[in-house]
């Protein structure tokens, strides 16, 4: 028998960025608020000090930040035929856990999408026509405009402490940014960070293609900032140490660093620790969310009752709540009906390994997650795809975000992988090595979707989430395309020579490698219920005081890392809550 709480006005389903934001912009109205979070509390102190958090043995190779897949994990396969099997160690991707979830060990690329990005079918259609979109490709618009979301990346930014250069400011093109951005109405927050040797490299040669480099838009703070919530965040220290870990400084944004101290003077808002959630109530019309039933430290089943739902868990999370909560129709990928679970979508990366002799000193260990340089010029829609044959781009850097001894050690394939001969190729190579990177957008098709496995259950004997997704031609014939692009910057370089790390196209996806933590979809936002699962303030179309936030919203996948839109949709969904919706509960757009 579940225990029974007392209800609340809001419930909060997980506590990472887009959970403490709409926390923070709720505070103020008075309501009663409970926020559960499945993993532990973690506090930049003490949790993240100095020098326990340069651990990377503990943190970068036995992820200790991130989710345990002995208890809960996903099933993945290529195609329907196949039979999907659990993911035992995560290694593409890698969801977090605990109070500040992914948000705690990203690297702090802070992009904004371009206004393409936002409304990609119809771009594409203007430009090239309908024909040129696959059959099987399910892209759709965002329902929202990029100025009706501008003042929201503003204010994110802000949060954040965000560094760069500007590239288009009120419209007027400011040297050194990116050209291509949409306008923004005031520069960054703080000063881009220093730019590394690598970096230098790379925007040199660029130039001479007659490219645009800019630096990375980065959430690591340059110099002293207090953000818009009243908190002071510190400045970077190039420790090496941010993807897979958190910081220590206080100067890569997070959650702890950037929002929980200011939680901290309401008395109503309450975070409840290790608390799994299982499933959405509802009422007995299916249309009302009565609150929900969670598993809490102890073993033991509760009950919260809520006027107001919130699920802002990681994106595989949220499509799986709404499954079991049996919340929108499920996508049928043989009918192409339903909602919940289409358009599942990944990132294509890509890059190239460049070896110099000891003239060339890279330095890596003095690193940011975001240190390094990017060109836009082969992103969305700003080049001509007319007789490219696919949708979509990449961006293409130099960034080195550290070098640790266990991870970040690079070596010519044809070294030996072992013994003294490797040690002695690592020693050549450490100090005089750099990359080029791409990132590129991934489309949803029809087949690509995620569904509850049929077999595998989790440790509360819950089915898990099945995957079912693999590159496709369009995809494919990007990376190849951007990697032909790369290759070019990397001869203009002139190392003493270099190797090529694109997918050919016959490859198939491969759960074993890190890609990105840049899952997408199964729950996307739209103007019509038969195509999306939420409304433009993210508010499902079905059960209206449920509201979905994060990147299972995003209708396909960008180039760029997702936080950006992830942390100003969550502020835009706020905002509505706020002023609408709490005066006249009920749907804020018309189906």
């Amino acid at each position: 028998m579940s225990i029974k709480k007392a209800p609340v006005d809001v419930v909060i389903v997980g506590f990472g960025w887009t959970g403490s934001l709409m926390a923070k912009e709720l505070a103020d109205t008075g309501l009663k608020i409970v926020a559960l979070e499945r993993g532990e509390m973690r506090s930049t102190w003490p949790d993240f000090a100095y020098p326990r958090m340069m651990d990377e043995l503990t943190y970068g190779i036995r992820l200790k930040l991130f989710q345990d897949a002995s208890k809960e994990t996903v099933t993945v396969r290529h195609t329907t035929s196949q039979t999907a099997l659990p993911y035992r160690r995560f290694g593409s991707f890698l969801p977090g856990n605990g109070v500040g979830g992914a948000g705690v060990h990203w690297n702090g690329m802070l992009w904004r999408p371009l206004e393409a990005d936002l409304k990609m079918r119809s771009t594409v259609i203007e430009k090239y026509g309908a024909d040129f979109i696959p059959a099987d490709m399910t892209v759709q618009d965002y329902p929202f405009t990029y100025d009706e979301m501008e003042p929201f990346f503003d204010k994110f930014e802000k949060i954040c402490g965000t560094s760069g250069q500007a590239g288009n400011v009120q419209g007027s093109t400011v040297e050194g940014g990116n050209p291509f951005e949409a306008p923004r109405q005031n520069p960054y927050p703080t000063k881009p960070l220093k730019p590394q040797y690598s970096g230098i490299l790379f925007s040199k040669a660029s130039k001479e293609l007659g490219y645009h480099p800019f630096p990375i838009p980065a959430a690591n703070c340059s110099e002293p900032w207090t953000n818009p919530y009243g908190v002071q965040l510190g400045v970077c220290n190039y420790c090496g140490f941010c993807e897979r870990f958190a910081c220590f400084n206080d100067s890569k944004a997070s959650p702890q660093s950037c929002v929980l101290p200011a939680l901290k003077q309401y008395d109503n808002i309450e975070l409840r620790t290790q608390s799994h959630v299982l499933r959405v109530n509802t009422d007995a019309s299916g249309t009302k969310a009565t609150g929900v039933t969670y598993i809490d430290a102890n073993g033991e089943e509760v009950e919260q009752p809520a006027d107001l739902v919130v699920l802002s868990a990681f994106q595989l999370h949220n499509v799986r709540l709404l499954l079991l909560s049996k919340i929108g129709k499920p996508y049928d990928p043989h009918t192409g009906e339903g909602v919940v679970g289409r358009n599942y979508a990944y990132q294509m990366n890509g890059g190239i390994k460049l070896f110099f002799n000891e003239d060339h000193t890279f330095n890596p260990f003095a690193a940011t997650g975001t240190s390094g340089i990017f060109i836009d010029d082969f992103n969305a829609e700003n080049f001509d795809h007319a007789g490219l044959g696919f949708v979509g781009g990449a961006t293409i850097s130099a960034t080195i975000t550290g070098g640790r001894p266990i991870q970040q050690m690079t070596a010519p394939k044809d070294a030996p992988k072992w013994g003294s001969g490797w040690k002695q190729a690592i020693k050549k190579s450490y100090l005089h090595t750099m990359s080029i990177g791409s990132s590129g957008s991934v489309m949803p098709y029809k087949q690509c979707y995620l569904d509850l496995d049929p077999t595998y259950k989790d440790l509360h004997g819950q089915p898990l989430l099945r995957m079912t997704f693999d590159w496709q031609h369009n995809e494919l014939k990007m990376t190849n395309f951007i990697g032909g692009k790369a290759e070019q910057i990397a001869k203009q370089i002139n190392p003493t020579h270099y190797e090529m790390g694109f997918m050919s196209m016959d490859a198939h996806y491969d759960v074993r490698p890190y890609q990105s933590t840049h899952t997408t979809g199964g729950a996307v936002m739209g103007d019509n219920p038969k195509t999306s699962v939420v409304n433009k303030y993210l508010q499902c179309w079905d059960v209206p005081n449920v509201f979905v936030l994060g990147a299972c919203c995003f209708p396909q996948n960008l180039a760029y890392n997702p936080t950006g839109i992830v942390g100003a949709t969550a502020l835009f969904a706020a905002h509505a809550i706020r002023t609408q919706y709490l005066a006249h509960p009920g749907p804020l757009v018309q189906a």
